[in-house]
């Protein structure tokens, strides 16, 4: 059996776990090749950090493409996450009509804020467009901040309502499947609402809550959630798995008392994703 291929399409952070230093190691440990395609390196991710530096890769990206298309590369899966500029969005949705195939997953994690605030690099165009681009996906990863976002509703509208609702509401009438992360229906759980078109089921999948906060967890879920999907997961327990493996990367850093700003500790843990089933 041929080792699966993953398009990975994010921004390279030095320092701060996120992003493609996340995506590389835990596709990687999860029998996938990640091929990267930045689309940015900054020398922190933005969150928590000042005097960060920024280098916008828009023009790289299409020649990478090209080049890709050259050789005939074939992906398992595409999936995108933070985009550096607003010309980016066209092409990742070029990217993604290119490469595109029968047996290809599209995940689009569309990156745009958290907390009921919008990120500082991305403009009111890049979230309009960044909606766009997650139509064409299979599959979208969103929190909860995003899903307002995407469907044009007040953040605190969002936080109250339930969240199985809003899941199937980002289905586009059940056309793709929705993973809305960091919904709970119990008090100190936390989680994720997963619509899955295949079935037309949503299920909650939930977990006791760690009580802090880390930056890049929702890299490092959906970097999970994209491994096991490759590894014949189906959605409902490649949900699980990331949502599980979140919550032992965070009980790890929070024992550590590491700064927020570092992510998690995920780096130790990675044994846990190579065997194909839920953490106990």
């Amino acid at each position: 059996m041929l080792t699966p291929r993953a398009a990975a399409i994010h921004d390279m952070s030095g320092f701060g776990r996120c992003s493609l230093t996340v995506a590389l190691p835990i596709l990687s440990a999860m029998g996938v090749q990640c091929c990267p395609l930045p689309t940015a390196f900054l020398s922190t991710h933005t969150g928590g950090f000042e005097g960060f530096t920024f280098l916008d890769m828009t023009d790289e990206l299409p020649k990478v493409a090209a080049h890709w298309k050259s050789l005939d590369l074939r992906f398992q899966a595409i999936y995108s996450g933070f985009l550096g500029s607003e010309r980016q969005i066209g092409i990742v949705a070029d990217f993604i009509r290119d490469f595109r195939r029968e047996d290809t997953v599209v995940v689009v994690d569309p990156v745009m804020g958290d907390h009921g605030k919008v990120y500082q690099t991305y403009t009111s165009a890049m979230c309009d467009g960044t909606a766009c681009l997650a139509e064409q996906a299979d599959i979208i990863t969103p929190n909860l901040t995003e899903a307002a976002l995407l469907l044009g509703l007040p953040y605190r509208d969002v936080l109250v309502a339930d969240c199985r609702e809003i899941a199937e509401r980002l289905s586009l009438d059940g056309r793709r499947s929705v993973v809305l992360t960091g919904a709970s229906t119990r008090e100190d759980w936390t989680g994720a609402a997963c619509f899955d078109s295949s079935s037309g089921r949503t299920e909650m999948i939930e977990t006791r809550r760690v009580p802090r906060e880390f930056h890049g967890t929702g890299d490092v879920f959906a970097s999970v959630l994209t491994g096991a999907l490759l590894q014949g997961n189906p959605l409902p327990q490649a949900t699980r798995r990331a949502v599980e493996f979140i919550r032992v990367c965070a009980e790890r850093t929070a024992a550590q008392d590491l700064p927020m700003r570092e992510g998690v500790d995920f780096e130790p843990l990675l044994g846990l994703l190579t065997g194909g089933k839920p953490i106990a």
